[in-house]
């Protein structure tokens, strides 16, 4: 009897849930916000060890005696590993439930977390970082996957900019978190004190992910992982050593060799075989490819900046790691509140407007950082990097959403994958086109004109290649960018 009555009170709540969505179809159920959450917050963290380490590099270069393009790896290896994991994650998604492939993405994150907690050497910090990698690699495409097959049409954008404020947030408080924590208790607490927050992330992901999809295995093709791993693995390499090796030598010519020849094997796999890792025909499409385009380089130019300002506030303008964070809070913040909110302008006027008008503000304050950058006030640089984080915000999460309406459902994870794989890589490589950039004026000028005004060259040569590519992205989207 008692069977009967749940049973019975079951179906009266399912029945009364598909009445509630039948009168308000845009709803969108408590277990889905907790699922986006639940994979939102482990990207969240692993973005927030990013941004809090990069302003401790100059710390971590005196005690672990590592120069600049050796200490950025510490970003580089994390968004490296997140490059490869990431490109399999409509295979993975295909093949396993979300629960299970969220549980595992989840231990992987907090093995790194206590890995780099107490290490005691630098290859361990790098370790710890891969780990977190494997986790966010796995975590970061379940978070868009589940907002595209579980929210209603007409709440996508909106959710798009929440899943991005999640992550976007990071930026604005790494750096002050990291300066803080650095300042008063050291590095290391970084680490510890982002566990409870895996902790939460884990049960909100046990409570909220459900399965829509159904499960078929699908083959991972080997070769085509060999390709991702080369194409990747040679590229950030050989960027990284570009200050500080000649351009043919094994660490630069060599390493971008086996890139390309890691790019030319993947392609030829992904368009000869019936289930490639990455369906990469569907950049046949001109106004995908361009929105894949900018949404890479937007990425490179933004995790570029992310490492040159706080390394400028210290080295040029002789501040704290606390002063550079609460330098670059401001304009976090600003790109935070921007991402939901220009994600509801595309719910309501389409997608142009806001990634046009915010790759425009983000043009307009390159240029200014480029003209300025021989001799930047902490105030100046918090000021103009308000306005390029408020434009990133405006156009990064809108792209993404334009861009996989163009593919359609039945290629959505296709096109989800290959747009996160190359946020990632684009990362890594924005990272170590910055580092190379300064680590080379460093080398060449530091002896004469001494090593503020140095990396001070070196940072004006590195926000004139990112300002390029920013008019780059600025032409591919109003070329191609339609409401």
């Amino acid at each position: 009897m008692a069977q009967k009555q749940q049973t019975e009170a079951h179906i009266e709540q399912t029945l009364d849930r598909t009445k509630r969505t039948q009168q308000n179809p845009d709803h969108i159920p408590a277990t889905v916000i907790a699922a986006v959450v639940a994979t939102g917050l482990m990207s969240f963290c692993g973005v927030i060890v990013e941004t809090s380490m990069n302003v401790t590099f100059p710390t971590l270069m005196r005690q672990f005696a590592v120069s600049s393009n050796v200490v950025q790896w510490m970003t580089s290896i994390y968004l490296l590993v997140v490059a490869v994991i990431v490109p399999l994650s409509a295979i993975l998604k295909s093949s396993f439930t979300t629960r299970s492939l969220f549980t595992v993405a989840s231990l992987f994150f907090f093995a790194g977390l206590i890995t780099d907690a107490l290490a005691p050497s630098f290859p361990l910090l790098l370790l710890g970082r891969a780990l977190q990698g494997v986790g966010t690699g796995i975590a970061l495409p379940l978070m868009f996957n589940i907002i595209l097959e579980q929210v209603p049409a007409g709440r996508v954008g909106l959710m798009m900019g929440i899943g991005n404020l999640i992550t976007g947030i990071a930026p604005a408080i790494g750096p002050t978190f990291g300066g803080i924590v650095s300042d008063q208790i050291g590095w290391r607490w970084v680490f510890w004190i982002l566990l409870p927050f895996i902790a939460l992330s884990f049960f909100l992901g046990q409570w909220g992910i459900r399965q829509k999809s159904t499960i078929r295995r699908q083959k991972v093709d080997v070769l085509s992982v060999i390709g991702i791993l080369l194409l990747f693995t040679g590229f950030v390499y050989g960027f990284s050593n570009l200050g500080t090796s000649a351009f043919l030598s094994l660490k630069v010519g060599g390493a971008l060799l086996v890139g390309l020849l890691g790019m030319a094997l993947l392609v030829w796999r992904s368009l000869t075989i019936a289930q490639p890792v990455l369906k990469l025909s569907l950049l046949g499409d001109r106004a995908f490819a361009a929105h894949v385009l900018g949404f890479f380089l937007t990425q490179l130019i933004s995790l570029g900046f992310a490492f040159l300002l706080p390394n400028y506030i210290q080295i040029v303008n002789g501040s704290t790691t606390l002063t550079a964070g609460l330098v670059v809070l401001p304009a976090g913040v600003a790109g935070a509140i921007c991402a939901p909110l220009s994600g509801r302008v595309l719910d309501a006027l389409g997608a142009r407007k806001p990634i046009v008008t915010g790759i425009s503000l983000c043009v307009a304050s390159l240029v200014t950082f480029t003209l300025m950058s021989r001799s930047m006030s902490n105030f100046w640089i918090g000021f103009v990097y308000v306005f390029y984080m408020a434009g990133m915000g405006m156009c990064i999460g809108n792209v993404m959403t334009s861009g996989l309406r163009l593919v359609g459902p039945d290629d959505s994870a296709q096109g989800n994958a290959i747009m996160s794989t190359l946020q990632q890589f684009a990362g890594a490589m924005g990272t170590s086109v910055a580092a190379a950039l300064v680590a080379a004026s460093q080398k060449s000028a530091g002896g004469v004109v001494g090593r503020a005004a140095a990396t001070a060259i070196g940072t004006q040569h590195a926000f004139l290649v990112l300002t390029v590519l920013a008019v780059v992205v600025l032409g591919a989207y109003i070329r191609y960018v339609r409401d």
